[in-house]
C-alpha cells in the first residue's frame, strides 16, 4: 500500500505477474463453420478446453483444427463445466444433435441466429418429441448485443456472453 492503494490480486493477473484461475471449463462448438473456427481459437485463449463437434463424418474428415480436437458425437464426460454453442442453425441435423446434447448435464446450450427470426430448433425438437422444458434450456440468441457481423465478432460476443453468464454478470457495462 505504498502508493495509497489497496493491493488487488486481480491486477496481478491482468498484468501477467500471477496466474489466473480459469476453473475447469469446456467449450463445444457444434458444426464446422467460420464462427466455430474463431470461437474455438478465442475460447482456448480464455481458458476453455475446446472441442469441435461435427456430426457429419465426411465433413469431420476434412476439418483440421489447431485449437480443438474434432469429434463426430458428443464427447463422453460432458458435464456442468461444458458450454455448447451451435454455430449453424440451417443444418438438417440440428434437431438430432440438440436432442442428444439435451440428454447431457451440460451447463449451457445456445444456438446462433438472428433474434428477429424464430429459431428452427424449437420446431425440430418438438417434432422429435423433446419436452418443452428441455427445449427451453436452449438459448437463442446468444452472446452480447454488440452488433457483431463477422465470424470473429460473433465469436467474441458469444464468448463474452458465456463468461458473463458463468460469472453471474449481466454483460454490457453494468457493474
Amino acid at each position: 500500500m505504498a502508493d495509497g492503494h489497496e493491493h488487488d490480486p486481480a491486477c496481478d493477473v491482468a498484468h501477467g505477474t500471477a496466474p489466473g484461475d480459469m476453473g475447469d471449463r469446456a467449450l463445444i462448438a457444434v458444426f464446422a463453420s467460420p464462427v466455430a473456427d474463431s470461437l474455438l481459437r478465442f475460447g482456448r485463449e480464455v481458458g476453455y478446453r475446446c472441442v469441435l463437434l461435427e456430426p457429419d463424418p465426411e465433413r469431420a474428415a476434412t476439418v483440421s483444427h489447431d485449437s480443438a480436437p474434432v469429434v463426430t458425437a458428443p464427447p463422453a464426460g460432458l458435464d456442468g463445466t461444458a458450454d455448447v454453442v451451435v454455430t449453424d442453425h440451417h443444418r438438417s441435423d440440428l434437431g438430432l444433435v440438440l436432442r442428444d446434447l439435451l440428454t447431457r448435464p451440460v451447463r449451457w446450450i445456445g444456438v446462433l441466429g438472428n433474434p428477429r427470426h424464430p429459431g428452427p430448433h424449437v420446431r425440430l425438437l418438438t417434432e422429435l418429441g423433446v419436452p418443452a422444458e428441455e427445449i427451453a434450456r436452449v438459448h437463442r440468441p446468444v452472446g452480447l448485443n454488440i452488433g457483431s457481423r463477422t465470424p470473429p465478432e460473433i465469436a467474441i460476443a458469444t464468448l463474452a456472453g458465456l463468461i458473463a453468464d458463468r460469472n453471474g454478470r449481466p454483460g454490457g457495462f453494468s457493474f
